[in-house]
């Protein structure tokens, strides 16, 4: 994926060089799509902040607890 527009925010793990997953902010794409999140696999979403927001909202009330222990 081309991250010559991305504005790095952090790297998830990032203590070893497997290709963490990363989180991004494009500030020159639409904004239903400003927010991109890299994995381990080269493979890319994108979403808007709305939606970023109501996944930390959600992650900070216990809905992905589970998800975590997968």
């Amino acid at each position: 994926m081309a991250q010559e527009n991305l504005v790095h925010i952090l790297t998830l793990c990032g203590n070893c060089n497997c290709g963490c997953p990363e989180l991004y902010v494009d500030p020159k794409a639409p904004a239903e799509q400003r927010v991109v999140i890299t994995d381990d696999f080269g493979n890319a979403i994108r979403l808007s902040g709305g939606q970023l927001r109501d996944i930390v909202d959600l992650a900070r009330a216990g809905a992905l607890d589970d998800a975590a222990n997968a």
